[in-house]
């Protein structure tokens, strides 16, 4: 059984509490909606509710998945690791590289928005600059990567402050969406049908923008090794951490359907939460929602640099890719070379940005490519789930269906959106997010030839791990006692 003393990570410096607050943080539901729900109106129109809906069922099966993958290998590089160690060394390689590219381009696309909201505060016309937004944000992105360099402590506690306030807005906002009069379009039932995707195709987009609103609840995986009882605290914290994104997910999107026309919501691009504020409670209304989303917006850059920096880690420690990218900071036990990288890394890209075109530009081709690789990884989790744990499945009702039949549909569902959707993208998404990918096969190859350990590894089986630490410890011991229960199938 893999465990996490001398990895250099802090051990113990988060608890159940602290990873529930990281994985809605993850999700950052202010953020995916002011940057996501134009996007998915544009794609689906009313239909924005269901898409989120049948998005979230086979999500929770790749959540099922990572849970059940956690408590038999604790890795910083979660499904870099899992899906190496159970279909095959490339594909793992491939998957820990998606999570690297998207969380990289995410860098820029999450500091877009924080640049031009910040603005926004100041003077509305400041931010239509793109050049300015991304400077602004650049600095967002800069203090962000100082807080993440500091330690999980320190991280942890500048996310509990902006998270908490963040969802303290949000939740006052749904209660006066509920209580607000007027209306642009009456509410319908049908809008949870499947009525209004147009065909397969549109289902298709709906579902790969709807990945992009939940992605980021995985951050929990890759806090791993610097989580007390990890084992189990990993995924009953993601599982919590998607079930309050969506409930403000569905809230928010049905309020943005009854309150506001068709043209408000494409005039209002990435600001639509502040649009939908202002018609709330005009004035202070739009303010306090484009606070909300600067909170979120800041939040989830803090726990993408986690994920990106944790997974080159990982990937360095392995040696799979350069190792320096797995030294640790011998003050602030944190994998600062792979900081560092990151940060240099999207320096270059703000300003490739700052030349592109409009910030809505920038952000619709980047949640449309980041959504493919989002598909990818998750997809290749959920079989390495079922494929762990083939040994055991039928021994159990449950244990064939949450950990066999749930994962192996959410990763059925991703494979298809991810190829269905390609026909739908444009080609500037498609670039960023099938070049993204394809360049990872080149480090891979290299490291392959160099003799990466990481090409050779131990298989990964429940069967044997459970069985590992049963005959480890007597049934009555307090080992035994602490082994089961960091084991038990909690779902």
């Amino acid at each position: 059984m893999r465990t996490t003393p001398g990895r250099g990570l802090q051990p113990n410096a988060l608890g159940t509490f602290d990873t529930i607050v990281m994985a809605v943080a993850g999700s950052a539901p202010a953020y995916s909606l002011a940057a996501t729900t134009a996007v998915l109106f544009g794609a689906v129109g009313l239909a924005g509710p269901a898409a989120l809906l049948y998005c979230a069922i086979p999500m929770l099966g790749i959540v099922l998945a990572y849970a059940r993958l956690g408590r038999i290998d604790v890795n910083a590089g979660a499904g870099y690791s899992w899906v190496g160690r159970t279909l095959h060394p490339f594909l793992g390689f491939l998957s820990g590289w998606a999570l690297v590219f998207a969380a990289t381009v995410f860098m820029v696309a999450g500091s877009l928005p924080a640049g031009s909201l910040t603005l926004s505060l100041f003077d509305p016309a400041l931010a239509e600059n793109t050049a300015l937004s991304c400077a602004v944000g650049a600095g967002w992105f800069l203090m962000m990567l100082c807080v993440v360099l500091g330690g999980a402590r320190l991280t942890v506690r500048a996310q509990l402050l902006m998270t908490g306030v963040e969802m303290l807005i949000l939740v006052v906002f749904v209660l006066a969406a509920l209580l607000h009069r007027g209306h642009a379009t009456a509410f319908d039932w049908s809008w949870f049908g499947l009525g209004h995707f147009g065909g397969a195709s549109g289902f298709a987009s709906g579902a790969l923008i709807a990945a992009f609103y939940y992605w980021g609840w995985d951050v929990t995986s890759n806090l791993s090794e610097e989580t007390r009882d990890s084992r189990r605290t990993a995924g009953l914290a993601a599982l919590v951490g998607i079930g309050v994104v969506f409930l403000l997910f569905e809230a928010f999107t049905v309020a943005v359907n009854v309150l506001l026309t068709a043209e408000q919501i494409e005039r209002g691009g990435a600001n639509v939460l502040a649009v939908l504020g202002h018609e709330i409670w005009p004035g202070v209304g739009g303010k306090l929602l484009i606070l909300a989303v600067l909170l979120s917006t800041v939040a989830t850059l803090e726990t993408t640099l986690i994920q990106v920096t944790r997974s080159l880690f990982a990937m360095g420690r392995d040696r799979a890719l350069p190792a320096a990218l797995g030294t640790v900071h011998r003050r602030w036990n944190t994998p600062w070379v792979a900081i560092v990288v990151v940060g240099a890394a999207a320096l270059v890209m703000f300003a490739a940005a700052a030349a592109a075109g409009s910030v809505e530009q920038i952000l619709g081709d980047a949640v449309n490519a980041i959504g493919l690789q989002i598909a990818f990884y998750y997809a290749l989790a959920g079989i390495a789930a079922v494929v762990a744990y083939k040994g055991l499945l039928l021994t159990s009702v449950r244990d064939f269906v949450l950990g066999g039949v749930w994962p192996l549909l959410g990763s059925a569902f991703m494979l298809w959106a991810f190829v269905e959707s390609l026909g739908e993208l444009t080609t500037a998404s498609l670039v960023i997010g099938l070049g993204g990918l394809a360049a990872g096969v080149v480090p891979m190859l290299v490291y392959w030839r160099k003799g990466s350990a990481y090409y050779r590894p131990a298989r990964l089986d429940a069967a044997r791990v459970l069985a590992a630490a049963e005959t480890f410890a007597s049934p009555d011991s307090p080992r035994a006692r602490r082994v089961d229960e960091s084991l038990a199938t909690d779902f």
